[in-house]
């Protein structure tokens, strides 16, 4: 048998072969059909394959737990006999996922891409995890590597969309992203490329316009994908003002999907957190995000998920972000894993920031936070999503009274939301505080016209 995209798969059973389908394309599209080769491989303990999926599916529950959870479905994997190499690498990356040895995972992702081009699985498995390093040239070269043989795939140009825009190559980005478009329109992770490359130039109406236009194609997919691309048109919504929308769009689409997953958990923190930032009453909306986030315990599966936890529990006054703090020191002293230079130097540096900004002692969010912002790209997450940190910074500068570097601060920030309501609300001020009243003026005017659009 075959998949979908003509890979050669060990297979003699219909249903098998179905699940592992729904699985890659679900996988890479971002749809819930990915979950149905859990069932499938229960069904089929001796298919290699579907027990590899299943295995990495558990995994990228990015829990504590899921090693455990995964841990039949590799045994089954492992058993099997008659794969192919190819097949025979995934179950190799089940194994190293599981087991956490990331660095030797994304070079077997990489290798498998390049003798397998149309392997999507490995494909995004690999970005997945350079991404999650803050690898972005290695996202991009493992991109790159499964064209020109998977030009058919739209998946694989939004892939690649990707990987261009967290290099800062944002022509590039847009013309792999568009390409994506001409072949799927609905393709989600090429509008995600799309509503980041708007967001860094500045083009936030264009990019309210373009997302909202294709927001209807997001309401099937899998909570991830379906909160994260609205969480992009939020953004934009802070930018404008758009407050009766922007809480609209928390209420129905950002929070409330899954409210125990990692990913819609931290959806959820940034966005109140910059709402907050914007001058905004979000009720008691905090509560309920924070309960769940302290159901996590000493959850320290991710350093950027990590650390948006603490914010949540530290920003609730939750006794759990003592405990959360400690398994973070605790962290950062285990030398035994991938990423401990991650956590020892930046991660720990930004908890203590974190958490000095929930206590109200500005001085050290501020002192700790300036040693983490530069590597923070090591702990993952996009530019776009490390921002939350820079504005915990600059809330920091703002509260302490320290008008000139909050000035420059805000300026900078302006190359990517020129005419911000909030943005420019807190230019004006600074320039008040430092005794300049004409800039304070115009900031005023930009917010207000910007306001009136």
């Amino acid at each position: 048998m075959h998949d979908l995209y003509g890979l050669p798969i060990t297979c003699e059973i219909d249903a098998t072969r179905q699940g592992i389908d729904d699985f890659v394309h679900g996988f890479i599209s971002f749809q819930p059909k990915a979950a149905n080769v859990i069932d499938v491989a229960r069904a089929d303990a001796d298919n290699g394959l579907a027990n590899a999926y299943a295995a990495i599916l558990y995994m990228l529950l990015e829990a504590p737990i899921a090693p455990k959870l995964a841990a039949p479905f590799l045994a089954n994997a492992r058993k099997a006999t008659g794969l192919t190499a190819r097949e025979q690498a995934a179950v190799e990356a089940a194994r190293l996922f599981v087991a956490g040895k990331i660095p030797k995972l994304i070079e077997l992702c990489e290798a498998t891409v390049s003798a397998y081009p149309r392997d999507m699985v490995m494909l995004k498995l690999g970005q997945y995890h350079t991404f999650n390093i803050g690898d972005f040239p290695a996202m991009l070269r493992i991109a790159h590597k499964a064209q020109p043989e998977a030009a058919d795939i739209a998946y694989a140009h939004g892939m690649l969309a990707f990987g261009f825009e967290e290099c800062h190559l944002l022509d590039e980005a847009e013309a792999a992203a568009r390409h994506a478009l001409t072949i799927d329109p609905s393709e989600p992770w090429a509008h995600h490329a799309l509503a980041h490359i708007y967001l860094t130039r500045g083009q936030v109406a264009e990019g309210t316009a373009f997302l909202e236009s294709v927001a209807h194609h997001w309401s099937e997919l899998n909570s991830f994908m379906h909160s994260h691309n609205w969480w992009h048109l939020a953004l934009f919504y802070i930018s404008t003002g758009r407050t009766d929308d922007l809480l609209k769009t928390y209420d129905t689409h950002v929070w409330g999907l899954a409210k125990d997953y990692s990913q819609d958990q931290v959806g959820a923190v940034s966005l109140l957190a910059r709402m907050e930032f914007a001058g905004i009453n979000v009720g008691d909306r905090w509560n309920d995000v924070a309960d769940h986030i302290a159901k996590r315990g000493a959850d320290t599966v991710s350093p950027f998920l990590t650390l948006q936890y603490l914010y949540a529990l530290g920003r609730t006054g939750r006794p759990e972000a003592e405990t959360l703090l400690h398994a973070i020191e605790a962290r950062a002293e285990d030398t035994t894993q991938h990423d401990h230079a991650a956590w020892r130097d930046v991660a720990l540096w930004a908890a203590h920031g974190i958490a000095a900004h929930a206590a109200g002692d500005d001085d050290d969010a501020i002192r700790f936070l300036s040693k983490a912002l530069p590597r923070l790209a090591e702990t993952g997450g996009s530019h776009a999503q490390r921002d939350l940190f820079e504005q915990i910074h600059l809330d920091a500068l703002i509260r302490s009274g320290r008008s000139s570097r909050a000035q420059q601060v805000l300026e900078m920030r302006r190359s990517y939301d020129p005419d911000g309501v909030p943005l420019n609300r807190m230019l004006a001020d600074a320039y008040d505080k430092s005794g300049l009243p004409e800039q304070a003026n115009i900031a005023r005017k930009r917010s207000r016209l910007h306001l009136a659009k």
